[in-house]
């Protein structure tokens, strides 16, 4: 019988983690219905509306003609608000985690009357975030799946579209988001262990995958080694679209200077600033698009191993406040 206990209360303690958390998936779900339905809306019947719209532009030959602005238009909007809910998804998911998977829980006792009843507080705590984990990851990995492809079906029919380096685009459109998600959960878990209070974690949650993803943003040029495009000096700048990393001039010796904001030698100040400098042309170190996923593998690999660390922050911490209180 002894045996047969850990495998029984497995399935009681997640049906009662469901139970418990109910409200939270509901509205987990209608997240994933709503966003889920706008980015295929976008992906279909906005998409194709709005690339007629363009092709009517294209096929104008006098100057005024007729054209569907209110689909360009409606594409835009849609595009940007659905964009921006896919990257809340990891602070929604951290907010909840800090105020109630783990701090409210700790702040009301009922943690604690758990561990009394033969649950261990690991057990307890990895009983809490199993389930969640699978299901963040789930949620928010089909969300962005979904945003790549809507993306790419728009590529090269509608001319507004956003450039795949627009750092929204960039980020709903890959695992990063899914790792920023799941970083949000650990650090939700873990500030309501430290803290003990739901407010206090959901405040402190929230901020850390701000504080996260900002850091990232600022990293990111630096995780891959760059291409260089050079150009003359008597033009304006090197080709090449993509993800800058850093711009300016380069000598003979191929030193690498600053920036002067100066223009092309067709300015005589110009052509007499760069020769003192003893510039030869301009440089720019830029990832191209097919670093896109080079970039979004390393950075998301970053992300889940402050991910894990946060994960065994929490485990640590409860271990060490559970030996101390016994």
């Amino acid at each position: 019988m002894t045996t047969l206990a850990p495998r029984l209360a497995a399935p009681r303690t997640t049906r009662w983690l469901i139970r418990l958390h109910r409200p939270a998936l509901l509205v987990w779900t209608l997240v994933l219905v709503a966003l889920g339905g706008a980015l295929l809306w976008l992906w279909g019947p906005l998409a194709d509306a709005s690339a007629a719209a363009f092709r009517q532009i294209a096929a104008c030959k006098t100057e005024s003609c007729r054209y569907d602005q209110a689909s360009i238009l409606r594409y835009k909007d849609v595009y940007n608000y659905v964009t921006f809910g896919v990257l809340a998804v990891p602070f929604l998911v951290a907010a909840w985690a800090g105020a109630a998977l783990t701090g409210r829980e700790l702040e009301q006792h009922t943690a604690q009357l758990a561990w009394t009843q033969g649950v261990s507080p690991t057990r307890w705590l990895a009983t809490k975030l199993a389930l969640p984990a699978a299901l963040v990851t789930a949620g928010t990995g089909l969300l962005v799946l979904l945003h790549h492809q809507m993306w790419w079906a728009a590529e090269g029919h509608i001319d507004t579209a956003k450039t795949w380096y627009d750092p929204p685009t960039f980020y709903a459109g890959g695992p990063i988001t899914v790792a920023l998600a799941l970083a949000g959960l650990f650090a939700g878990a873990f500030a309501g262990i430290l803290l003990r209070r739901s407010l206090a974690a959901l405040g402190a949650a929230v901020a850390a995958v701000g504080a996260l993803w900002f850091g990232l943003h600022q990293a990111l040029p630096y995780l891959w080694s760059p291409v260089t495009s050079t150009a003359s000096l008597a033009q304006e700048w090197p080709s090449g679209a993509g993800i800058d990393v850093s711009t300016g001039l380069y000598t003979a010796t191929g030193k690498h200077l600053a920036n002067p904001f100066c223009g092309s030698t067709i300015s005589k100040e110009c052509e007499t600033l760069y020769e003192r400098l003893g510039a030869v042309g301009w440089y720019k170190d830029y990832h191209p698009l097919s670093h896109y996923w080079p970039l979004q593998l390393t950075a998301s690999a970053l992300v889940l191993a402050v991910a894990a660390l946060l994960a065994l922050a929490a485990f640590r911490v409860t271990a060490a406040r559970t030996r101390a209180v016994s």
